[in-house]
């Protein structure tokens, strides 16, 4: 049996977005090298968490709405006065 559990999700949901930054940072920060073993693994992981939750680590969310509708202009409808 496979040691992750699959929990699906909606496409477009911003804590989705959350969990994957962290999963980035995790990455980087923690499993960056070659760690040795499984139990090894658990143990880095969660001493990095641990170190994450005590100094109470928050998404920072720079790309507002107004950036969206700037550099993601074509995704966003266009609606004149007119209501057309």
């Amino acid at each position: 049996m496979s040691g992750f559990e699959w929990h699906y999700t909606p496409k477009h949901g911003s804590w989705l977005d959350m969990a994957e930054s962290e999963l980035g940072v995790l990455a980087i920060q923690c499993l960056n090298r070659r760690i040795p073993g499984k139990s090894k693994l658990i143990e880095e992981v969660a001493a990095w968490l641990n170190d994450r939750n005590k100094h109470h680590v928050k998404a920072d969310w720079r790309f507002t709405t107004d950036d969206a509708r700037v550099k993601l202009k074509r995704l966003y409808p266009q609606f004149n006065d007119s209501g057309h």
